[in-house]
């Protein structure tokens, strides 16, 4: 049918229903004739044809069969990605899983993350249909139309609620674990700036990290594709819980119509990482970034241009809509429907970056690891847009040379400046299970308790544009919910049930941590840090960390309210408790060396010394000095900088081992010793005194370890060398360089057995006759049960008793009962364990997955066990490491028994020889060591012959 519109003063639309043609007045006239033939061609040939009128010629241009569609794309372009308005008040998720019974949690102390996290209420919440139906006082079911028996109900008892945890910066699925040929997919290499590669497209659903972060409390996550590339690609938010369809795009909270829709989030790198990949500048980095912009800023401007006449109806000679599918997504950060966030750590970069939004008028979400942005608040709030947030690490840094001026003091300061803070995993590279410790350890260092909440919870969830629908507890919002067995920010704080979509993680059979006591569910009162938040900033976080005082004549601790310390037989006693508030120690010292301890009238007599330095401890306590063991602490400064480095010892079993060291080399921790570094330094001051560190290496064997003060100066000062040899120590296990593990155990067999001339005999035939400790690095049941066999041939052999110790043993506790028969330790290797790799997969993962910990179950069986950490930056933690492993045995470890974990424990499991009366003692203020509210005051060090007070 032939239709005839008029459209405009000078255009009509004619034409068949199944074509549309544009007619334009000409105002230029022609000769009809020669112009009608030409029109017969152009009909022809180009699908456009010239009609003579009386008033003129009119050109008659083809309309596209699609042009409602290419206008409502054109309109699209001016829209910002948010939700319709529909989804405020749907009754139902698009997540909703049919079958899933409502669930009405009742008596609740609710953190709902509103009025700036403020908000903390009394109530009962019903979820349904995937949704937080009701919130209040009460809920009644029946007005909810809703029957009692097809209602789910949980009694907390007061227990705490938040929403469920966030996390901004994770490669779960991209960087799955255990770490497998194939499994990894978080980085290309294929060149400096992609931003069309998802990370979607290499998400695997069989990683075995999502239930173990689940029972950490994390529902939502913000998978990045890696950082290796100034553009890496574009983000996918997912949730945890596994799906029916069991795929990536099932887990993706709102995909798009089609996934070659862009609405999702940019990762940006500056810096080292692409630097160090392709071997560019700063200045080819930046310029990488200008000019794939300016090619996206071109195509951007052509579409404006394109649609500018497309919702004219100016078709004439416009062609296809100009697009690149390449740059959609970079297209789509200049329209702003784009999160970007950006991986970048120094000053220079941020201020690269921030330039770089000004000239392409972009926006932010976020600066990741971010290490210096506490010292530049100002220049990120001249970044284009909003003001971008920084999403960091709690303690974790130094371990390249651009994250060496980080400090535990940024999310404070960052907050004070009134910028945004989130805590972030980088997943695996911080165990994403344990993201809400970052928020408690900020919290710790002054980030208030309103703010460390939300930087897990609702501020991330605006960072990745889904604050619509998660980070919140509010009615309509996804039911993603964590009930925990304490206060969130008290350490150790555990989920008893986790909700995402409305559906339970832990199913019927699951036993629920029981409520933790009234202590845990108040808001731990963080210490004063002020002073060393100013001094971060004054010296632009390379503040001073030597003790401020190193006092050598007499010291008070007075208001003690408990001294706890070695005894002989390698035991940690409680000397005196006080029963009373009103009732408190005191404790004398000289020349580091304790002359007096008790309750008050007991050692009286000193108060009245003149020169005697006072120090009240308002009710804090004395401890014993902690040990850290299983890093290259007092071996490296910057874990990515190899002139801060002792070094690779060489592997005896590759035929590469310098002559000159002669046959069977090993290698002592002691030659290559450095002090006063950062991580030494932060140790001593969390309490932790005493370091041993084994040769840094990749093979088989890896030499003689070393016992060292911390807080020493160099080695030549008193106190600073304790023990020169400590163990030896050798690394079985596939991920080890050094052949097949049964090649590694043969030669360990002949090691113990027949030692080769030279280095190795004299240390090994130690061993043998049980005179030296062999500390075992192994993580495999497997390879540990083969150890065992092999300590009995030995002892058979020669008579005599083998000292053994592993180390690592993420797979120890499938062992308990044989390792305690034959007399062997075990150093938990981080004291949390992980699977990332094959033989770490059979872990014993701990509340709320299962009752015991490795720990707890290895000390039911008279194991003797040790803590240890896995990178220096960790050593500061060490006292809450411990306290987490207390906490995670429900009662059934001590005080005592916990601080041995990582003093006198390790002492005997490393063959430390140390005098109880040469040992370090650790003054806290306000609450003992393991207390999340007490801060390390002073060490008492005998070995130094010192008092030192921070």
């Amino acid at each position: 049918m032939s239709m005839t519109t008029k459209v405009g003063a000078d255009v009509e639309r004619t034409g068949t229903s199944n074509d549309i043609w544009m007619v334009r007045r000409s105002t230029r006239r022609h000769r009809p004739w020669p112009l009608f033939f030409i029109g017969v061609l152009a009909i022809l040939t180009l699908g456009t044809y010239v009609h003579l009128t009386h008033s003129g010629t009119r050109r008659v241009v083809k309309i596209p069969k699609d042009e409602e569609v290419i206008k409502a794309r054109c309109e699209n372009l001016k829209s910002i990605p948010d939700p319709p308005p529909e989804f405020r008040s749907r009754s139902s998720s698009d997540r909703f899983v049919p079958g899933t019974r409502a669930t009405l949690i009742k008596n609740a102390t609710v953190w709902t993350g509103n009025n700036a996290g403020k908000e903390v209420v009394k109530g009962d919440i019903l979820i349904d249909q995937g949704l937080i139906k009701v919130f209040g006082d009460k809920v009644d079911l029946k007005s909810e139309s809703l029957n009692e028996l097809s209602v789910d109900i949980i009694d907390t008892e007061g227990g705490w609620i938040t929403p469920g945890i966030v996390d901004l910066h994770s490669h779960l699925g991209v960087m799955s674990v255990p770490k497998l040929s194939g499994a990894g997919d978080g980085n290309s290499r294929k060149g400096i700036a992609q931003p069309w590669l998802r990370s979607i497209d290499g998400l695997n659903t069989r990683d075995d990290a999502y239930k173990l972060s689940i029972a950490g409390g994390l529902t939502t996550a913000l998978v990045l594709p890696g950082s290796a590339n100034d553009i890496g690609g574009q983000a996918f938010v997912i949730k945890l819980r596994p799906t029916k369809e069991r795929s990536p795009t099932s887990m993706v909270v709102e995909p798009p119509f089609t996934l070659n829709s862009t609405d999702q989030i940019d990762l940006h790198a500056c810096g080292e990482n692409p630097r160090r990949v392709y071997g560019n500048s700063r200045m080819d980095n930046i310029w990488a970034f200008r000019e794939i912009y300016d090619k996206a800023r071109q195509i951007k401007e052509s579409q404006d241009a394109f649609c500018t006449r497309a919702l004219e109806d100016d078709w004439e000679g416009l062609g296809a809509f100009p697009e690149e599918l390449q740059y959609e997504a970079l297209v789509d950060v200049l329209r702003g429907r784009v999160k970007v966030q950006v991986h970048c750590y120094e000053t220079v970069d941020l201020d690269d970056i921030v330039r770089l939004t000004n000239e392409f008028k972009f926006s932010i979400a976020a600066f990741h690891h971010a290490h210096e942005t506490y010292l530049v608040p100002d220049l990120l709030k001249k970044a284009y847009g909003d003001t971008p947030a920084s999403a960091i690490f709690a303690t974790n840094a130094r371990y390249k040379r651009e994250s060496y001026r980080g400090s535990e003091f940024a999310p404070r300061i960052l907050a004070d400046n009134g910028l945004p803070v989130v805590m972030k995993s980088d997943h695996p590279v911080l165990n994403s299970r344990y993201l809400l410790y970052e928020a408690q350890q900020a919290h710790y260092y002054g980030l208030p308790d309103n703010l460390a909440l939300a930087s897990v919870t609702s501020v991330p969830a605006e960072m990745m544009g889904m604050d619509h629908r998660i980070g919140f507890i509010r009615t309509g919002y996804d039911a993603d919910l964590v009930l925990w067995d304490s206060h969130p920010l008290a350490l150790g704080a555990t989920p008893r049930q986790v909700f995402i979509d409305g559906i339970p993680q832990f199913d019927s059979a699951y036993e629920p941590p029981t409520l933790k006591p009234e202590a845990f569910q108040n808001l731990p009162e963080t210490p004063d840090f002020d002073k060393e938040a100013e001094d971060a900033v004054k010296y632009e976080g390379l503040q001073p960390l030597e003790p401020e005082k190193s006092v050598v004549g007499t010291v008070i601790f007075a208001n003690v309210s408990s001294l706890t310390t070695r005894a002989s037989g390698g035991i940690v006693v409680n000397v005196f408790e006080a029963s009373s508030d009103a009732e408190s120690g005191i404790l004398v010292t000289r020349a580091g060396k304790v002359v007096c301890a008790g309750m008050q009238e007991a050692c009286s007599r000193f108060l009245s010394e003149s020169d005697a330095v006072i120090v009240d401890l308002k009710g804090g306590a004395i401890a014993p000095g902690l040990v850290s063991f299983g890093s290259n602490l007092g071996l490296e400064e910057i874990q990515g900088e190899v002139s801060t480095k002792d070094g690779v010892a060489p592997n005896p079993l590759d035929k590469d081992v310098p002559s000159i060291l002669g046959e069977g080399p090993l290698i002592r921790a002691a030659d290559g010793l450095q002090f006063a570094t950062r991580h030494a330094y932060l140790g001593y001051r969390a309490g932790v005194t005493l370091g041993v560190s084994s040769p840094s290496h990749n093979g088989f064997l890896s030499g003689l370890s070393v016992a060292f003060g911390l807080g020493s100066a160099h080695k030549l000062e008193a106190g600073a060398l304790v023990q020169d040899v400590a163990a030896v120590h050798v690394s079985i296990g596939h991920a080890v360089a050094s052949g097949s593990v049964s090649t590694q155990i043969a030669a360990l067999r002949r090691l113990l057995l027949d030692p080769p001339s030279g280095d190795a005999e004299k240390w090994f035939e130690e061993v043998a006759v049980g005179q030296r400790t062999l500390v075992v690095h192994a993580e495999s049941a497997d390879v540990i049960a083969t150890l065992l066999q092999l300590k009995k041939e030995v002892e058979d052999s020669t008579g005599e008793i083998i000292q053994l110790t592993i180390a690592g043993g993420s797979e120890a506790h499938l062992l308990a009962a044989e390792l305690a028969e034959a007399d062997v330790g075990v150093i938990t290797v981080p004291s949390r364990p992980f699977p990332d790799t094959w033989e770490r997969r059979r872990i014993l993962p701990g509340p709320p997955i299962t009752k015991d910990s490795a720990i707890s179950l290895l000390l039911a069986h008279n194991v003797t066990v040790g803590i240890g950490i896995e990178e220096p930056w960790s050593a500061r933690n060490t006292r809450f490491d411990v306290a987490w492993a207390a906490l995670e045995a429900s009662g059934e470890i001590s005080k005592t028994q916990a601080l041995a974990l990582a003093s006198t424990n390790l002492e005997k499991l490393l063959g430390l020889d140390v005098d109880p009366e040469w040992s370090d003692l650790v003054a806290t203020e306000r609450s003992d060591l393991l207390d999340f509210e007490s801060k390390v005051v002073g060490v008492i060090a005998p070995r130094k012959g010192v008092v030192d007070l921070f």
